[in-house]
């Protein structure tokens, strides 16, 4: 997967039919699971997996794709990755808006220059949270909006991060 990136995770059936849902790991899921779309998968075996039908039930994204036409066959494609070739991506016209690959592997520091650890994930849940494994072992949740990370140097292979009390306590 050196050159692809992963924009979603196949997760459990839903219903009967064939549909999945999906963990979405892009910033434009409407667009890359458009209908007709053709994704990549991780293992290679799994795919290319066709988009059939997308569509949003409770917060989550459900996806058919072409021959998965029932619950057992989805059940059969629990676990696996969607990818796409990194040249597909369009780069942002935005200085302050990222794609999900540029942050994974950040490493995580704070405004006071400690080290918290690295970007592992990227999750989007109505807003954007940057999953951060810490030196110190476990994980934290940070949200990414710029009060909490006011600096981001892909460059330099680091962000800044001005936690509020209590948001990196072990726990």
């Amino acid at each position: 997967m050196d050159d692809q990136v992963v924009v979603g995770r196949i997760g459990r059936p839903h219903g009967i039919r064939g549909e999945v849902t999906v963990d979405v790991r892009t910033d434009d899921p409407d667009v890359r699971f458009a209908p007709g779309t053709v994704l990549a998968t991780d293992p290679g075996q799994a795919g290319p997996l066709t988009v059939e039908q997308a569509r949003w039930h409770s917060g989550r994204l459900l996806l058919r794709f072409a021959g998965v036409d029932d619950r057992t066959a989805a059940e059969d494609l629990r676990g696996t990755w969607l990818v796409v070739d990194a040249g597909d991506l369009v780069p942002l016209s935005d200085p302050d808006e990222f794609h999900d690959q540029e942050l994974i592997g950040l490493t995580a520091v704070t405004t006071g220059g400690g080290t918290v650890g690295t970007v592992t994930e990227v999750r989007h849940f109505g807003q954007d949270l940057l999953v951060i494994r810490r030196d110190t072992g476990g994980e934290a949740l940070v949200p990414f909006v710029a009060a909490l990370v006011p600096e981001v140097d892909v460059a330099g292979g680091r962000l800044v991060i001005d936690p509020p009390p209590g948001l990196l306590d072990e726990s």
